[in-house]
């Protein structure tokens, strides 16, 4: 991959919305030519998606229980676990899955409606799928900094407490 694609590639990952011309004048280039290497890109999917960071908190009626749910798996022979991946990333609450090193073998991020709605994923589809093993489930309380953006912090989180 040349460097400018590299170049291209870093920017509009720090920001999706940049212009095509600031884009071209970034990298040195013509705009043509950063239509192309993003096509091309796009084609070769290189480039999966443009994507916004929202903070659905402060989105009435929008807000979500966020969970990260460690799995722990039998690898199946000649797909590894590859096959078990996909049975979960097509169910539509999974926002993210992981394989991992360490204890769990993957890592599944979760949306749903309410900690229940978590809860009956996990027990009626999870974790009835006959390779899983266990599981274990955190939930997000709060978030501070997700791809790279730092959520705003609202006056009372900076507070200091003291106590006698």
């Amino acid at each position: 991959m040349k460097g400018t694609e590299i170049e291209i590639l870093q920017i509009i990952e720090e920001n999706g919305r940049v212009s095509l011309p600031t884009l071209a004048k970034m990298v040195d280039a013509t705009e043509e030519e950063v239509s192309a290497i993003l096509k091309k890109l796009e084609e070769e999917k290189v480039i999966l998606s443009y994507s916004a960071v929202i903070d659905w908190s402060k989105v009435e009626q929008q807000e979500s229980v966020t969970a990260v749910i460690d799995v722990k798996v039998t690898p199946q022979r000649g797909v590894g676990f590859d096959e078990v991946a996909e049975r979960i990333y097509r169910f539509p609450e999974v926002k993210a899955l992981y394989l991992m090193s360490g204890a769990y073998d993957l890592s599944v991020v979760i949306e749903g409606k309410t900690m229940s709605q978590v809860a009956r994923f996990v027990s009626e589809k999870l974790s009835t799928i006959d390779t899983v093993i266990s599981t274990t489930t955190h939930f997000q309380l709060k978030k501070y900094k997700h791809d790279g953006v730092v959520f705003e912090q609202g006056e009372e989180d900076h507070r200091i407490v003291v106590t006698p």
